[in-house]
């Protein structure tokens, strides 16, 4: 690859674990042409493995050693598609015993395995060979010259089983891809072993295995329930178990379906969204009792609880999901009330 005037070095920016000399496939004119099954074809020039959609690149290294200034054209031609590949420059002239970096970026998309366009009887194709073509003016004289160097492209699916073979083996290109075979099959299952957690969790499980999971904490599922809040409660159900029947318990019941804040850091209860107020008093007792203020003509209303909620936007609360959701959660003996306030705009 050496000339009187040009001299052309190529570099691969990444090392292949093997020399990549098997090919598969059928190609479309003689230039494209490529061994099948157990035939190999060795192709001179430089070797660079693509692992879609991973970039991968290759550096010309192009030195002037004329004494005239030289006007350049770099162009691949192979039997790739354009697409893949894109050709940058630092300029277009090349200064007499001076050198220049061309750099190759190869790039094939990320579904180059899963979607070929095949024919009848064809194999995808793995193994391209391409011709890098320097042409270049000298200035002064005029005269038109070319420089060529081969170019072996070599796409690979990304493996990790050979990683774990003696490096002998990993030399040979043809184990990488029957174990291949094997990764694809087994490590999908692999994968989910170790986000096993995932599947565990309502907020990040599967929506088919949340029914599952509700079984685990004895949780029904209920049709009217958004999937994001049946995700909540299933999560939350052991606290709600172990808040049953108490005013924590309630407020968190209705926190996880309106969405309305628990106000945990507000000591009054009643400048909370979620208030709960009971009603409490002695009753009439003779000398301890004023009347209008802790006593009540008539009788009273024992185990009687008034609910009030304060929606934030429109359609926040569904009255009769909060019905249920109270009649679900307070003691059976306990009567209550439930006020939903009007929401007030700004306009």
């Amino acid at each position: 690859m050496s000339s009187q005037i040009l001299h052309l070095q190529l570099t691969s920016m990444q090392l292949p674990n093997a020399i990549q000399t098997s090919a598969v496939g059928k190609g479309a004119d003689d230039f494209s042409q490529i061994a099948l099954s157990s035939q190999t074809t060795v192709r001179a020039g430089c070797d660079v493995v693509v692992h879609p959609p991973e970039p991968s690149e290759i550096v010309l290294h192009l030195e002037n050693l004329g004494s005239r200034m030289l006007r350049l054209n770099v162009r691949v031609e192979g039997n790739f598609p354009a697409e893949w590949c894109r050709i940058g420059m630092e300029g277009y002239e090349l200064a007499p015993r001076s050198r220049m970096d061309v750099v190759l970026y190869f790039q094939l998309p990320a579904d180059f395995f899963e979607t070929p366009e095949l024919g009848t009887g064809q194999s995808l194709i793995l193994d391209y060979h391409s011709r890098i073509h320097v042409n270049y003016t000298e200035e002064g004289t005029g005269r038109q010259l070319v420089e060529t160097a081969g170019l072996n492209l070599y796409v690979r699916p990304r493996s990790l089983y050979p990683k774990f073979l003696p490096a002998v083996y990993r030399e040979v290109d043809f184990i990488g891809r029957f174990l291949k075979i094997f990764e694809q099959a087994f490590e999908p299952s692999v994968q989910t072993l170790d986000v096993l957690w995932a599947y565990l969790d309502p907020m990040t499980a599967p929506q088919t295995l949340l029914p599952f999971l509700a079984h685990w904490v004895a949780w029904p599922i209920d049709r009217r329930w958004t999937l994001e809040r049946q995700r909540y409660l299933i999560r939350s159900a052991v606290e709600l178990y172990r808040w049953r029947g108490t005013r924590r318990g309630l407020r968190l019941y209705i926190h996880l379906y309106t969405d309305l804040p628990l106000d945990e850091h507000i000591t009054r209860e009643v400048d909370k969204h979620i208030c709960i107020e009971e009603i409490r008093g002695e009753g009439f007792v003779l000398g301890n009792t004023r009347l209008g203020e802790d006593a009540m003509i008539g009788g009273g209303r024992p185990y009687h609880f008034i609910v009030r909620l304060r929606p934030q936007r429109p359609n926040q609360v569904d009255e009769q999901l909060v019905r249920h959701i109270i009649e679900q959660e307070k003691p059976a003996f306990c009567t209550y009330e439930i006020y939903i306030d009007a929401l007030i705009t700004n306009s």
